[in-house]
């Protein structure tokens, strides 16, 4: 996704990705709710990446991908644009305060850092065949190729003196569980390093522009106990910003580092800011942590706030099976969150093991006909006397009158696709004149206010952490996730070139499938 000079930001985000971003993009790269033309293009799958456009008859093609590839997951740094120099850390676990004269003798008797050439895989699954399930392939052959992306973790040499470091903090978007753990974990990380003045930025980006919204002041008395709630202890909120502004606001602050936790718009905004800083040569590391319940963000096993979404959610699909089951004719409809991306709906649909009915944006269905849902609908009441159908809030959006109307983040206003299949559900059964006893369930924001479970929790205290890490390490324009299982970071620029979406070929789609039973409802 090309994104339009830094100053030019003064728009909504509206990438067609999630509804968490605080700065916006160009109108050109809005993307609209048109079915037709969204499900004709190749869906993104959890490990891709772009691809250059190759000449598979070239004998040279792999070595000229494998070129490609290393320079897109180049990390950012401080080095590229000013002259700084390092100097040894003052993270260390074998001191209880930070080091302040280390000379490289506790760093040698201590094998906790990360070098700066360590590496993880992208991709761990050799696929044999482009027709495998969930392939992701180069090559027509599907050859392999090694794709490495930097490891995250405390470097020997770091890039600020932490007794001068001012650090800032801010949450924007949508509420997420986690937040107050990742704040947290943040400014705990940065005190062992030896940082001492530690802010919070209020209510997003807003906060670098309302006279109004001071900084808070942030410490581990501060922050101790802020996990034990849902929430945002600084504070979030959407809508556009000028960049050269909040670029201007962090140099009064005398601001250099900021951490940025947010969904795709926000990180499309923090790679702006980055990119101002470096224009203007600022000694300023931007990092993010990924947060958005509808862990649609690329290349990422998962984002923080996910876990804890599906698992509550699962308190409305139980409540709706037990309404459904103990009508008559009993059918319980669950909406929850996911503008274009399934993933909640998906994985809250597999744990439940009792949903009958998983729709999600990703995968077009019929109302009507043969092999319309209402007919599965009518088939669940005759053999089983009731169903349970769970949707997300961005499927079936065909079905629905299109709004031209935009959010404070400049994402399309949806239909409400739970109201419309509560109706048409009633007016089926009343027309062939089978009772049928509907129970609606919205639990939409109730499934991100809450404190983040044991999981999210653990992921974010190690994001957290990382984000510390990859500051003091002099990188910039970088944002902190889990690949394969392993803690990484990656340029802010290759997350943001598109959403994350379920991919319908995949294992875990089709597990969704055998779960819930459910035909092709084209």
């Amino acid at each position: 996704m090309a994104l339009a000079s830094p100053v030019d930001y003064a728009g909504p985000i509206s990438s067609g990705q999630n509804h968490l971003g605080c700065i916006g993009v160009p109108s050109s790269s809005r993307l609209g709710y048109d079915k037709k033309l969204r499900m004709s293009q190749l869906v993104v799958r959890a490990m891709s990446v772009d691809r250059p456009q190759l000449d598979f008859s070239n004998p040279d093609w792999k070595k000229q991908f494998q070129e490609d590839f290393d320079r897109r997951f180049s990390l950012p740094h401080l080095r590229d644009v000013i002259d700084v120099e390092p100097r040894p850390t003052t993270f260390s676990l074998k001191s209880r305060t930070p080091l302040d004269n280390v000379n490289g003798a506790m760093q040698e008797s201590w094998n906790g850092y990360v070098n700066d050439n360590d590496r993880a895989l992208l991709k761990v699954i050799k696929f044999a065949s482009p027709k495998s399930a969930g392939a992701d392939c180069i090559d027509p052959d599907c050859s392999w190729i090694e794709q490495w992306v930097h490891r995250a973790g405390p470097r020997k040499k770091i890039y600020f003196e932490p007794q001068y470091v001012k650090a800032g903090i801010v949450t924007c978007g949508g509420l997420c569980p986690g937040l107050n753990d990742v704040i947290r974990q943040i400014v705990l990380t940065l005190e062992k390093y030896g940082v001492k003045n530690i802010v919070g930025i209020q209510h997003g980006f807003r906060g670098f522009f309302e006279d109004h919204l001071s900084e808070v002041p942030l410490s581990r008395h501060v922050v101790q106990n802020i996990n034990l709630a849902g929430g945002s202890f600084l504070g979030v909120s959407r809508g556009g910003a000028n960049i050269s502004d909040i670029v201007d606001s962090i140099q009064a602050r005398r601001l250099d580092m900021l951490f940025v936790l947010g969904g795709n718009g926000t990180h499309a905004g923090a790679n702006a800011i980055h990119e101002e800083c470096r224009k203007r040569k600022l000694q300023v590391s931007i990092v993010c942590v990924p947060k958005t319940i509808d862990n649609d963000i690329l290349l990422m096993d998962k984002t923080f706030g996910f876990d804890t979404a599906v698992e509550e959610a699962q308190r409305a699909i139980n409540s709706a099976y037990i309404e459904a089951h103990s009508a008559f004719h009993g059918i319980g409809l669950v909406k929850l969150m996911g503008r274009s991306s399934g993933f909640i709906t998906m994985h809250a649909s597999l744990s439940s093991g009792q949903v009958d009915i998983c729709l999600i944006p990703e995968v077009p269905f019929t109302l009507d006909g043969p092999n319309g849902v209402l007919r599965h609908l009518e088939h669940l009441i005759e053999t089983k006397g009731f169903a349970l159908v769970c949707v997300a809030e961005g499927a079936g959006q065909e079905h629905l009158q299109k709004s031209n109307a935009t959010d404070a983040s400049g994402n399309m206003v949806l239909g409400d696709i739970g109201v419309h299949l509560q109706q048409q559900i009633k007016s089926h059964f009343k027309e062939i004149e089978v009772h049928s006893d509907i129970k609606y369930i919205d639990p939409t924001y109730m499934v991100r206010a809450v404190r983040a479970n044991a999981s999210d929790a653990i992921l974010c205290t190690v994001l957290g952490q990382n984000a510390v890490h990859g500051a003091f390490a002099g990188f910039s324009g970088i944002t902190t996730g889990v690949c394969n299982t392993h803690n990484v970071y990656l340029p802010i620029s290759e997350v943001i070139k598109s959403t994350r979406f379920v991919d319908p070929n995949s294992r875990m789609w089709h597990r969704c499938l055998t779960s819930t039973g459910q035909p092709d409802f084209h």
